[in-house]
């Protein structure tokens, strides 16, 4: 049986940090560790984790893509789950991961949709449908594979060993799970599952500055890796 590490960046985030660490305390599959990457919050975070039993990794470069990569490089589990201090992880959720990776063992990442949870009705559906829905879509058609959503994903540790040679881990401006997603060589096998299920927070519909921020955070990390994408595209076209 595979060993699974549980990966949570978080800044100043120590309410729903709790609340996400008590779900994963209720899972029917325990993680084998979670790794709370701190990064540099002036508030609880870091002892609402240790309390929780988390092993608590300090990333004093600010930005998702650091605190990732350092939650990553520091776990040691076989297969690497990734979500976010916002998430809230249904019952079953590792062992759904569990059993997907080992019953396809050319599956290198998985990744699935999420729930909004609090917000108006109308909020809610369009942060799936729109929100979520627009990004999977447009960015697979774009990938030529399922984008990975960064909270609610998994890969295996030897993935991850690929990836972080190219991924862009010193950015503080880019989407870590849209950065890991180009990243993606021809022949690694990401799946997309709709049953692995997740709900965490609309706050990127708090305010229209907070939506444009993460909106500017996609453009940069499209433009920052699509001329290499479509050159390696060119390259394999012609090959």
């Amino acid at each position: 049986m595979s060993t699974i590490s549980v990966v949570i960046p978080v800044y100043n985030d120590a309410a729903l940090l709790q609340r996400c660490l008590e779900a994963l305390a209720a899972q029917s599959r325990q993680a084998d560790e979670i790794v709370v990457v701190d990064n540099g919050s002036t508030d609880a975070s870091a002892d609402v984790a240790r309390r929780a039993g988390a092993r608590v990794v300090s990333e004093p470069m600010r930005g998702i893509a650091p605190a990732t990569a350092a939650g990553f490089d520091a776990a040691r589990g076989d297969l690497l789950a990734r979500l976010d201090a916002d998430s809230v992880p249904p019952v079953d959720w590792l062992h759904h991961i569990e059993e997907r990776f080992e019953r396809s063992p050319e599956l290198s990442a998985l990744t699935g949709t999420a729930e909004f949870i609090d917000g108006t009705r109308v909020v809610q559906w369009l942060g799936r449908v729109a929100y979520l829905g627009g990004y999977f879509w447009a960015m697979g058609l774009l990938l030529g594979h399922s984008p990975l959503f960064g909270s609610n994903l998994a890969l295996r540790a030897r993935a991850w060993q690929r990836l972080r040679i190219t991924f862009h881990r010193e950015s503080a401006t880019v989407h870590d799970d849209l950065d890991l997603s180009f990243q993606v060589p021809p022949g690694m096998v990401v799946a997309y599952d709709d049953a692995l299920g997740m709900r965490i927070s609309s706050r990127p519909f708090d305010s229209a500055l907070s939506f444009a921020v993460r909106s500017y955070r996609g453009i940069a990390t499209i433009a920052m890796n699509l001329p290499h994408r479509l050159g390696r595209s060119r390259q394999e076209r012609f090959s």
